[in-house]
């Protein structure tokens, strides 16, 4: 049994998946209030007693990435001032987590800044979801459990495919990305592919070659993040010059999907579905046939009871 009350509450950055997380746990999400002054300065404040609770705040940092940050600070904040017993900050989406090196002289690495800041704001534990660089785990002081929806990727791919698993390639867009997108490819029992990526310049990526045969198969692109396509894009072009088929299927945890990313990838024919995870809110205009939704609600809300009640978060990937 739980030794201390659990209470969940939502910010402002992804809600509808917090009350996902809040029926799957049977519980209700706790009161609060968000606002903004007219200069645009956020307000927040806890409507009920929160006095030794174990408080898991649900607010990833997407876009609005910068609001949504303040608001996560502002409410780790609030929590320790009203006494909470214990604080997890719940980040479906870990904004900045690109910036975790320098890769130009006089960078800033703006994950760790961000990993400081949440832990000076007094939280006691984070949970995360699929970071862009697991390098990032190592930037907090507080406990970190790293979630993963590759799983719900497999299952997916596994329903999809069936009986036709034969055919099928597991496509890894970066070497950084392989230790788990290898996961897929033993689950699936199919033959992997990497693509070798190049920034020739900011906010430029290039893939220079593939390494895997591909030839007269379906593949299956396994990345982190959507943000503008252009990277998704370059892997599909790869793969056709080295003669897949022309149905490619690409899966993704977080689908940033900024400003024309859905159409880019959609209008290309041989794309033929791009599945995300609502661990970011996808607007009505984002929606396409060819975009497949899976909940991380589930995983979250079980990761959130095992935490509670002090059992074992990793055995949820074996």
């Amino acid at each position: 049994m739980p030794d201390t009350e659990l209470k969940l509450f939502a910010g402002p950055g992804n809600p509808a998946l917090a009350r996902l997380v809040a029926e799957w746990l049977r519980m209700p999400l706790g009161h609060m209030h968000n606002t903004q002054f007219a200069d645009g300065e956020s307000y927040i404040r806890f409507d009920e007693s929160v006095r030794g609770a174990d408080v898991y705040f649900f607010q990833p940092t997407c876009p609005p990435v910068d609001t949504n940050l303040i608001v996560l600070l502002q409410g780790i904040d609030a929590l320790r001032r009203a006494s909470a017993g214990h604080i997890t900050a719940v980040l479906p989406y870990f904004g900045y987590a690109r910036q975790e090196k320098k890769s130009l002289p006089r960078e800033a690495i703006t994950a760790r800044l961000v990993a400081d800041m949440i832990t000076a704001a007094g939280v006691d534990r984070v949970m995360c979801l699929d970071l862009h660089a697991d390098a990032i785990e190592g930037f907090f002081a507080a406990p970190l459990d790293h979630l993963t929806a590759i799983n719900l990727f497999i299952d997916y791919f596994r329903m999809k495919f069936q009986s036709a698993l034969d055919n099928v390639v597991v496509v890894s867009p970066d070497e950084g990305r392989v230790k788990k997108v290898r996961k897929v490819v033993h689950e699936l029992g199919a033959p992997l592919a990497v693509g070798y990526k190049h920034h020739p310049g900011h906010l430029q990526t290039e893939i220079t070659h593939l390494a895997g045969d591909v030839k007269g198969r379906v593949p299956v692109i396994i990345e982190d993040m959507i943000t503008t396509g252009g990277s998704i894009i370059q892997a599909v072009d790869a793969l056709l010059l080295a003669g897949c088929k022309p149905e490619i299927y690409v899966a993704a945890t977080h689908g940033i999907l900024a400003k024309n990313a859905i159409e880019r990838l959609c209008e290309r024919p041989e794309i033929a579905e791009i599945v995300v995870t609502d661990s970011v809110p996808i607007s009505s205009d984002k929606l396409h046939p060819k975009l497949k939704i899976v909940s991380v609600a589930s995983l979250f809300g079980e990761a959130i009871s095992r935490a509670n009640s002090h059992e074992s978060v990793s055995s949820l990937f074996d």
